[in-house]
């Protein structure tokens, strides 16, 4: 239970979102950034980007990055030891390069002005619901793993 103390009282560290100059962090950020894009770009070659059909490579990519982040942040949170660098480094800056909602958001623009406006409208909400319904799996897996460990 949050808030309890005492032996067998579940650790919480809840996310903060707070921004971080310092350079280490800076630096940890844009490698984690740079990686995070170079696979996306990797997934791209690999599914295929259509001149004239759904942006399979970006749906994807951005429901793949929602499971892995819903998984890494409960370990983070609630398993491994605190870390200066392991959200910075993968959370924001290899899944934030990894995932894209500014592509989403084009390619949804750009259907809609092809004509093809309930394929946009099916892309946007789909992405949307199905990223919540993975992030959410993603911490259930990671909760199903703690409890196997313990």
């Amino acid at each position: 239970m949050v808030g309890s103390t005492g032996p067998g009282a579940k650790r919480s560290r809840a996310p903060h979102f707070a921004v971080s100059t310092r350079p280490a962090d800076l630096f940890v950020v844009a490698v984690g950034g740079s990686l995070g894009t170079l696979a996306r770009y990797a997934m791209s070659r690999l599914v295929g980007v259509p001149k004239d059909g759904f942006p399979w490579a970006t749906f994807w990519t951005n429901l793949s990055g929602a499971l892995v982040i819903g998984f890494f942040v409960t370990m983070v949170v609630e398993v491994l030891p605190p870390s200066r660098f392991a959200r910075p480094f993968f959370a924001v800056g290899f899944l934030g390069g990894y995932t894209t909602f500014s592509t989403m958001a084009t390619e949804t623009v750009v259907l809609a002005k092809d004509g093809e406006a309930l394929r946009g409208v099916v892309y946007i909400v789909s992405s949307v619901v199905a990223g919540i319904a993975l992030a959410y799996a993603g911490v259930r897996l990671a909760r199903l793993v703690i409890k196997g460990f313990r």
